[in-house]
């Protein structure tokens, strides 16, 4: 049996109106791979920021390598020999990919900080990883699934024993991850220990080694991975059984809603047309890279446009800023929602009734909180998120309960357009699931849905129909039902063969 390396026994933390943790309990051994699984908000993220000095404990003890520690700072945690890959990522936008990776621990000459070796052991560690990334290039340049293989690049040069990864996978390509399981291997193979946090759990089978299960903040259990079955992980991960894992509601089709002619944006937006239609859900597929999130973005007026029209409910409707899709009802919950999504230092009430206020206000511009505490618990009730208050800042909430809130705001309008990006990245299973009915009942509503995903087992069991880009074109459209994984993939990289269903 592997050394443990890693025991936290009965860990308590709290925050302001929330028990994050309660009576806790971990093991990591080395040289294995850890799943820590649970819904969101559940306590993994919490627990791990307590091994790597970001949080301190309320109460419980914590030993690494055998030795007893106290509370850690974070760069006491690294000397220790721990590394964490937090979900949402925490660069400075600003510096370049190399200057990121050696922030706080600037390799030095005499007089001066060492700017060329900085960089020549930036790279040499990202060509190990097969990382295609300039050192000098600026990462808030970078789209986010070349910022988490950076996020992964740092942690491992500093050549950590313990490595936690918290959702590494989640913005990353099936080639990047194939990558990132290599990587893991080799990690195992040397005796380190990792800590991996994900809701992918058809990832798990390829890396994982045990299981350690948390629920509503405590410890539910833990066992070898090829003892337990999928469906006993998300039982005990949701605390009850989840009968369809993409629950599909029939709608007879109506009218076009929405409808894209010739959208022109940049490289990756390139003579876009398609219509949406009451009673239908439809979903984008393609790679990172494709221009799908462009697409939305142009779509609601986050990025200029070159030229193209858009049409809703049979009238031509001019969207030259987002003010003017939420005006007419077209609204997006976009990728990033840490950084387009929410206000994170502003608490759920004030992110919820922000883009409202049209709505709760009277006529002398004073918000009327009989309706503004309506919209609240209505989005709250709804989306089931798991806050004991509204006035807790959004920025403390796990990445699902975020999600949710970014989802929520929308709620109140009578939007006729509703476009999702990636709307479960980073998201429990349990929480898919909620997500998944909130836009089968949009759909029965006769609004229109439109929705970019990167999984394709969830743009299938979810789309009615299904749209193919690939480099900033459309290269297919389908419906979901007559299709196959690998007609999509096959669409997906090639412009050949274009095959489109009225």
């Amino acid at each position: 049996m592997n050394e443990i390396i890693v025991s936290m026994n009965h860990i308590s933390k709290s925050f302001p109106g929330v028990k994050a943790l309660d009576d806790v309990h971990f093991e990591l051994r080395s040289g294995e791979v850890m799943a820590l699984l649970g819904e969101n908000g559940a306590g993994k993220s919490t627990l791990m920021k307590i091994l790597s000095g970001v949080y301190t404990r309320d109460d419980g003890t914590m030993e690494i390598f055998g030795k007893e520690y106290g509370d850690l700072t974070p760069k006491q945690a690294q000397e220790v020999g721990v590394a964490i890959i937090h979900q949402e990522l925490n660069m400075c936008r600003h510096l370049s990919v190399a200057e990121n990776m050696f922030l706080g621990r600037e390799l030095a000459g005499k007089f001066t900080l060492d700017n060329r070796k900085m960089r020549q052991e930036a790279k040499r560690i990202l060509d190990d990883l097969k990382i295609d990334i300039n050192p000098d290039q600026t990462v808030g340049d970078l789209p986010v699934s070349k910022q988490q293989m950076v996020e992964i690049a740092k942690a491992l040069s500093i050549n950590a024993k313990i490595l936690i990864m918290d959702e590494p996978t989640s913005a990353l390509t099936a080639k990047e991850i194939e990558d990132l399981f290599r990587i893991i291997r080799k990690l195992k193979a040397e005796g380190r220990g990792i800590v991996y946090i994900s809701h992918r759990l058809e990832e798990l089978a390829e890396i994982v080694d045990r299981v350690t299960i948390m629920r509503d903040g405590q410890y539910i259990t833990n066992g070898n991975f090829a003892d337990m079955t999928m469906d006993q992980i998300i039982t005990n991960m949701v605390g009850r059984e989840i009968k369809e894992k993409f629950p599909r509601v029939s709608c007879e089709k109506g009218k076009k809603v929405f409808e894209v002619k010739h959208l022109n944006a940049g490289k990756m937006v390139q003579d876009i047309n398609f219509s949406l239609y009451e009673g239908e859900i439809v979903g984008f597929a393609g790679l990172m890279g494709a221009g799908r999130t462009e697409t939305t973005r142009a779509i609601f007026g986050a990025d200029p446009k070159d030229s193209g029209e858009i049409w809703l409910d049979g009238q031509e409707i001019k969207i030259n800023c987002p003010m003017d899709a939420i005006k007419h009802g077209v609204v997006l919950a976009p990728e990033d929602r840490k950084k387009d999504g929410l206000c994170t230092k502003l608490s759920i009430r004030q992110n919820l009734a922000l883009p409202n206020l049209d709505m709760i206000c009277n006529g002398l511009g004073v918000i009327s909180s009989g309706k503004e505490d309506k919209l609240c618990e209505e989005a709250i009730q709804n989306l089931r998120i798991k806050t004991p208050n509204v006035e807790i800042d959004s920025g403390n909430l796990s990445g699902g309960n975020q999600q949710k809130v970014v989802v929520g705001k929308w709620l109140a309008r009578n939007s006729r357009v509703v476009i999702f990006d990636e709307p479960t990245r980073g998201i429990d299973v349990g929480a898919k699931v909620e997500i998944y009915n909130l836009m089968n009942e949009l759909k029965k509503q006769g609004i229109a849905v439109m929705f970019v995903s990167s999984e394709m087992p969830e743009v299938m069991g979810i789309a009615d129909r299904i749209i193919v880009m690939c480099d900033g074109r459309i290269t297919g459209e389908v419906m979901a039902q007559d299709t196959t994984q690998n007609e999509i993939l096959t669409m997906a990289t090639s412009f050949e063969n274009k095959k489109i269903v009225s």
